[in-house]
Protein backbone atom coordinates (compact mmCIF):
# COMPACT_ATOMS: atom_id res chain seq x y z
CA UNK A 1 0.00 0.00 0.00
CA UNK A 2 3.06 2.20 -0.36
CA UNK A 3 1.62 3.78 -3.28
CA UNK A 4 -0.93 5.07 -1.29
CA UNK A 5 1.57 7.67 0.59
CA UNK A 6 3.61 10.45 -0.93
CA UNK A 7 6.92 8.86 -2.87
CA UNK A 8 10.05 9.71 -4.64
CA UNK A 9 8.66 8.59 -7.79
CA UNK A 10 5.63 5.64 -8.17
CA UNK A 11 5.89 2.74 -10.95
CA UNK A 12 3.22 3.10 -13.64
CA UNK A 13 1.57 0.32 -12.01
CA UNK A 14 1.35 1.93 -8.85
CA UNK A 15 0.31 5.38 -11.01
CA UNK A 16 -2.63 3.02 -11.84
CA UNK A 17 -3.55 1.80 -8.26
CA UNK A 18 -3.32 5.42 -7.41
CA UNK A 19 -6.16 6.12 -9.87
CA UNK A 20 -8.13 3.26 -9.29
CA UNK A 21 -8.56 3.42 -5.65
CA UNK A 22 -9.46 7.59 -6.17
CA UNK A 23 -11.88 6.39 -9.07
CA UNK A 24 -13.39 4.26 -6.59
CA UNK A 25 -13.38 6.61 -3.69
CA UNK A 26 -14.60 9.00 -5.51
CA UNK A 27 -17.98 6.54 -6.55
CA UNK A 28 -18.58 5.76 -2.64
CA UNK A 29 -18.42 9.58 -2.54
CA UNK A 30 -21.38 10.02 -5.29
CA UNK A 31 -23.32 7.57 -3.89
CA UNK A 32 -23.44 9.15 -0.33
CA UNK A 33 -24.17 12.51 -1.82
CA UNK A 34 -26.95 11.35 -3.19
CA UNK A 35 -28.76 12.06 -7.30
CA UNK A 36 -29.28 15.68 -5.86
CA UNK A 37 -26.20 16.45 -6.68
CA UNK A 38 -25.52 15.14 -9.80
CA UNK A 39 -29.14 16.09 -11.37
CA UNK A 40 -29.19 19.58 -10.14
CA UNK A 41 -25.69 21.40 -9.75
CA UNK A 42 -26.69 24.40 -7.44
CA UNK A 43 -24.77 26.71 -4.92
CA UNK A 44 -23.44 24.47 -2.62
CA UNK A 45 -23.35 21.70 -5.31
CA UNK A 46 -20.82 23.52 -7.52
CA UNK A 47 -18.98 24.57 -4.34
CA UNK A 48 -18.68 20.95 -2.76
CA UNK A 49 -17.67 19.86 -6.62
CA UNK A 50 -15.23 22.54 -7.29
CA UNK A 51 -12.85 21.83 -4.13
CA UNK A 52 -13.60 17.41 -4.04
CA UNK A 53 -11.68 18.20 -7.98
CA UNK A 54 -9.31 20.36 -6.82
CA UNK A 55 -8.17 17.99 -3.59
CA UNK A 56 -8.32 14.94 -5.76
CA UNK A 57 -6.15 15.90 -8.38
CA UNK A 58 -3.40 16.78 -6.70
CA UNK A 59 -2.26 13.14 -5.81
CA UNK A 60 -3.16 11.93 -8.84
CA UNK A 61 -0.81 14.00 -10.23
CA UNK A 62 2.21 14.36 -8.13
CA UNK A 63 3.73 11.19 -6.75
CA UNK A 64 4.92 13.01 -3.55
CA UNK A 65 1.69 13.64 -1.87
CA UNK A 66 -0.39 10.68 -0.30
CA UNK A 67 -3.90 10.04 -0.78
CA UNK A 68 -4.28 9.65 2.99
CA UNK A 69 -4.87 13.26 3.64
CA UNK A 70 -6.83 14.13 0.38
CA UNK A 71 -9.40 11.07 1.45
CA UNK A 72 -9.70 12.67 5.15
CA UNK A 73 -10.24 16.00 3.79
CA UNK A 74 -13.22 15.07 1.09
CA UNK A 75 -14.63 12.54 3.59
CA UNK A 76 -15.00 15.92 6.27
CA UNK A 77 -16.43 18.03 3.58
CA UNK A 78 -19.31 15.24 2.36
CA UNK A 79 -20.12 15.62 6.14
CA UNK A 80 -20.30 19.02 6.13
CA UNK A 81 -22.29 18.91 2.70
CA UNK A 82 -24.63 16.47 3.92
CA UNK A 83 -25.61 18.52 7.01
CA UNK A 84 -25.66 21.83 5.07
CA UNK A 85 -28.13 20.04 2.99
CA UNK A 86 -29.99 18.31 5.86
CA UNK A 87 -30.01 21.62 7.68
CA UNK A 88 -31.60 23.45 4.34
CA UNK A 89 -34.74 21.02 4.34
CA UNK A 90 -35.41 22.01 7.64
CA UNK A 91 -34.72 25.21 8.08
CA UNK A 92 -35.69 28.28 5.42
CA UNK A 93 -33.45 30.89 6.40
CA UNK A 94 -30.71 28.46 5.47
CA UNK A 95 -32.22 27.02 2.77
CA UNK A 96 -32.36 30.50 1.37
CA UNK A 97 -28.62 30.65 1.48
CA UNK A 98 -27.94 27.63 -0.53
CA UNK A 99 -30.71 27.48 -2.86
CA UNK A 100 -32.74 31.09 -3.37
CA UNK A 101 -35.76 32.48 -4.78
CA UNK A 102 -36.39 32.04 -8.77
CA UNK A 103 -35.54 35.31 -10.07
CA UNK A 104 -38.40 37.26 -12.81
CA UNK A 105 -36.55 38.50 -15.80
CA UNK A 106 -39.21 38.77 -17.89
CA UNK A 107 -42.86 39.46 -16.55
CA UNK A 108 -46.07 40.35 -18.62
CA UNK A 109 -43.58 40.81 -21.65
CA UNK A 110 -41.42 42.92 -20.20
CA UNK A 111 -37.59 42.77 -19.02
CA UNK A 112 -36.54 43.20 -15.33
CA UNK A 113 -33.30 44.69 -15.95
CA UNK A 114 -33.03 45.01 -12.33
CA UNK A 115 -32.73 41.07 -11.75
CA UNK A 116 -31.23 40.72 -14.62
CA UNK A 117 -28.28 42.45 -13.76
CA UNK A 118 -28.66 40.40 -10.09
CA UNK A 119 -28.28 37.09 -11.92
CA UNK A 120 -25.25 38.23 -13.77
CA UNK A 121 -26.41 37.82 -17.39
CA UNK A 122 -26.90 39.68 -20.50
CA UNK A 123 -30.05 40.76 -22.55
CA UNK A 124 -28.07 38.42 -25.43
CA UNK A 125 -27.91 35.52 -23.02
CA UNK A 126 -31.58 36.15 -21.97
CA UNK A 127 -32.27 35.95 -25.87
CA UNK A 128 -30.69 32.83 -26.85
CA UNK A 129 -32.27 31.07 -23.82
CA UNK A 130 -35.89 32.58 -25.07
CA UNK A 131 -35.04 31.41 -28.84
CA UNK A 132 -34.14 28.01 -27.36
CA UNK A 133 -37.63 27.55 -26.11
CA UNK A 134 -39.10 29.02 -29.34
CA UNK A 135 -39.87 32.13 -27.76
CA UNK A 136 -38.17 34.85 -30.34
CA UNK A 137 -40.76 37.34 -29.22
CA UNK A 138 -40.73 38.75 -25.55
CA UNK A 139 -43.83 40.21 -25.49
CA UNK A 140 -45.45 36.71 -26.23
CA UNK A 141 -43.66 35.97 -22.51
CA UNK A 142 -45.86 36.30 -19.53
CA UNK A 143 -43.18 35.36 -17.41
CA UNK A 144 -39.62 33.78 -17.84
CA UNK A 145 -37.58 32.68 -14.37
CA UNK A 146 -34.03 33.12 -13.76
CA UNK A 147 -33.54 29.46 -11.41
CA UNK A 148 -31.45 28.24 -9.01
CA UNK A 149 -30.15 25.70 -10.82
CA UNK A 150 -29.10 28.25 -13.68
CA UNK A 151 -31.36 27.76 -16.33
CA UNK A 152 -34.28 29.62 -17.58
CA UNK A 153 -38.33 28.54 -16.87
CA UNK A 154 -39.97 29.98 -19.60
CA UNK A 155 -44.19 30.38 -19.39
CA UNK A 156 -46.01 32.07 -22.80
CA UNK A 157 -49.26 33.34 -23.06
CA UNK A 158 -51.78 30.69 -23.45
CA UNK A 159 -52.67 31.98 -27.01
CA UNK A 160 -49.15 31.82 -28.12
CA UNK A 161 -48.60 27.91 -26.63
CA UNK A 162 -48.05 24.86 -29.31
CA UNK A 163 -51.63 23.34 -29.84
CA UNK A 164 -52.55 20.38 -28.49
CA UNK A 165 -56.14 18.10 -27.86
CA UNK A 166 -56.80 20.04 -24.74
CA UNK A 167 -56.53 23.44 -26.63
CA UNK A 168 -59.22 22.47 -29.12
CA UNK A 169 -61.71 20.99 -26.48
CA UNK A 170 -61.66 24.00 -24.09
CA UNK A 171 -61.98 27.20 -24.04
CA UNK A 172 -58.45 29.41 -23.54
CA UNK A 173 -57.81 30.86 -20.10
CA UNK A 174 -55.91 33.69 -19.40
CA UNK A 175 -52.14 33.35 -17.79
CA UNK A 176 -52.18 32.08 -14.05
CA UNK A 177 -48.88 31.66 -12.28
CA UNK A 178 -49.16 29.94 -8.83
CA UNK A 179 -46.90 30.90 -5.89
CA UNK A 180 -46.01 29.17 -2.63
CA UNK A 181 -47.73 30.50 0.00
CA UNK A 182 -47.07 28.10 2.37
CA UNK A 183 -44.50 25.45 2.64
CA UNK A 184 -43.35 22.87 5.14
CA UNK A 185 -46.34 24.57 7.98
CA UNK A 186 -44.07 27.94 7.63
CA UNK A 187 -45.96 31.19 5.82
CA UNK A 188 -43.88 33.20 3.05
CA UNK A 189 -45.19 36.42 4.17
CA UNK A 190 -43.25 38.11 1.37
CA UNK A 191 -45.34 36.35 -1.08
CA UNK A 192 -48.42 37.32 1.33
CA UNK A 193 -47.34 40.95 0.86
CA UNK A 194 -47.20 41.04 -2.64
CA UNK A 195 -51.05 40.06 -2.61
CA UNK A 196 -51.65 42.65 -0.20
CA UNK A 197 -53.11 40.11 2.34
CA UNK A 198 -52.29 39.11 5.36
CA UNK A 199 -51.73 36.08 7.66
CA UNK A 200 -55.49 36.04 9.25
CA UNK A 201 -56.99 36.31 5.86
CA UNK A 202 -54.81 33.23 4.89
CA UNK A 203 -56.08 31.24 8.15
CA UNK A 204 -59.80 31.79 7.48
CA UNK A 205 -59.37 31.11 3.86
CA UNK A 206 -57.54 27.56 4.82
CA UNK A 207 -60.43 27.20 7.37
CA UNK A 208 -63.11 27.96 4.90
CA UNK A 209 -62.42 25.84 1.82
CA UNK A 210 -60.54 23.17 3.45
CA UNK A 211 -61.28 23.20 7.19
CA UNK A 212 -57.34 21.94 7.71
CA UNK A 213 -54.72 23.27 10.21
CA UNK A 214 -51.88 25.40 9.75
CA UNK A 215 -49.47 22.40 10.87
CA UNK A 216 -51.15 19.63 8.64
CA UNK A 217 -50.28 21.57 5.61
CA UNK A 218 -46.86 20.63 3.43
CA UNK A 219 -47.53 23.24 0.30
CA UNK A 220 -49.99 25.55 -0.65
CA UNK A 221 -50.28 27.67 -3.79
CA UNK A 222 -52.40 29.91 -5.21
CA UNK A 223 -52.89 32.04 -8.40
CA UNK A 224 -53.72 35.78 -9.34
CA UNK A 225 -57.37 34.80 -9.21
CA UNK A 226 -56.16 33.93 -4.82
CA UNK A 227 -57.42 29.97 -5.91
CA UNK A 228 -56.16 28.43 -3.32
CA UNK A 229 -54.68 24.78 -3.26
CA UNK A 230 -53.21 23.00 -0.69
CA UNK A 231 -51.20 19.65 0.04
CA UNK A 232 -51.32 18.26 2.89
CA UNK A 233 -49.11 15.64 5.00
CA UNK A 234 -49.44 11.76 3.99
Amino acid sequence: MDFLGGQESLTALEWALRAIVSFLFLLFVAKIMGQRSISQLRFLDFVIALLIGNIIAHPLSDEQLGLKGSTITISVLVILYLTGVLLSLKWQGIRKVFEPSPLPLVEYGKINYYNLNKAKISIDFLLSELRREKAEDIQKVALALWEPGGFISVFLYPQYQPITQSNLTTAMEPFRFTKVIIKEQMIDYHELKKLGKDEQWLLMKIKEIYNVELNDILLATIDNNENLQIFLYD
